[in-house]
């Protein structure tokens, strides 16, 4: 937290709820950029895939595997790709790392500001607009092939529920009914949660069922990766609810994915 007094503003001068407004007015070079194409690059960027989201009786849960590839390389095997929003919201990333994290910084101080300058939260459905605007200055990048396409999902205090957006490469938003899924590996993981989803479950089925669409996303996708039990390397796992977003403790998430893991070479998981 930044001490001492805050910065004063002449008339005209106002900075306004957008955080990528002052950007393109103070320092244009860091703003996000909408009217001009990146070239292509003669090297393979880090990717990321896989991450889902999925709303359960109080909420919803957000979860991603950890594995990054570059090309046919494995470019890191404990990436993260869910990340908190604000306090009551979350975000996973698939598509091009750098520019995804970036986005997810970006974002992060975007509804900060706004808070700070308006003296209010903004609404869920607000956040996911201001999302969609980020995801659509990136599309020139996305024509080069540096594609980020997030998942958002979060408490709505006003309704009383958990909600989740999809995005489309051009910014375009979609709320989903009971999840989502994104990355390489997301079309495995969307069916094997269409097989067993109801919006009835209760938190701990929900994160169950989150791990096990990512180790089904796993066997079939070599850019998904699955839990590693040697090096204990395990999703990454969030659940936001009325209580805000809480990330899912490393032991638990090991000790459910070694049952899941465990049951499944038994023949009785998976």
């Amino acid at each position: 937290m930044v001490e001492g007094p805050l910065p004063f503003f002449a008339p005209g001068m106002d900075p306004g709820p957008s955080f990528v407004d002052v950007l393109r007015r103070m320092a244009p070079e860091s703003a996000p950029r909408t009217g001009e194409s990146s070239a292509q690059l003669p090297f393979d960027p880090v990717i990321g895939t896989t991450v889902v989201a999925i709303r359960f009786a109080g909420g919803v849960v957000l979860a991603g595997d950890r594995r990054a590839t570059a090309g046919m390389m494995i470019a890191s095997r404990r990436i993260e790709k869910v990340f908190p929003a604000d306090d009551y919201s979350g975000i996973a990333i698939a598509g091009a790392a750098g520019p995804a994290v970036e986005l997810v910084r970006l974002f992060q101080t975007q509804l900060e500001h706004y808070e700070k300058i308006e003296g209010e939260i903004l609404s869920l459905e607000g956040k996911a607009n201001q999302l969609a605007g980020l995801v659509r200055a990136n599309l020139p990048a996305a024509m080069q092939g540096f594609v980020v396409v997030p998942l958002f999902a979060g408490f709505d205090e006003r309704h009383g529920r958990g909600r989740v957006f999809s995005y489309d490469v051009t910014g375009g938003k979609y709320e989903e009914t009971d999840f989502q899924t994104n990355g390489s590996g997301g079309v495995h993981a969307r069916n094997w949660i269409k097989a067993q989803c109801n919006e009835g479950m209760p938190r701990d089925d929900c994160v169950d069922l989150a791990l096990r669409s990512l180790f089904a996303a796993a066997d079939e996708d070599a850019a998904t990766g699955g839990p590693d039990l040697i090096r204990r390397i395990f999703p990454t796992v969030a659940v936001i609810d009325s209580s805000g977003y809480a990330a899912v403790a490393d032991d638990e998430i090991a000790s459910r994915a070694q049952q899941l893991y465990g049951g499944r070479e038994e023949g009785s998981g998976l």
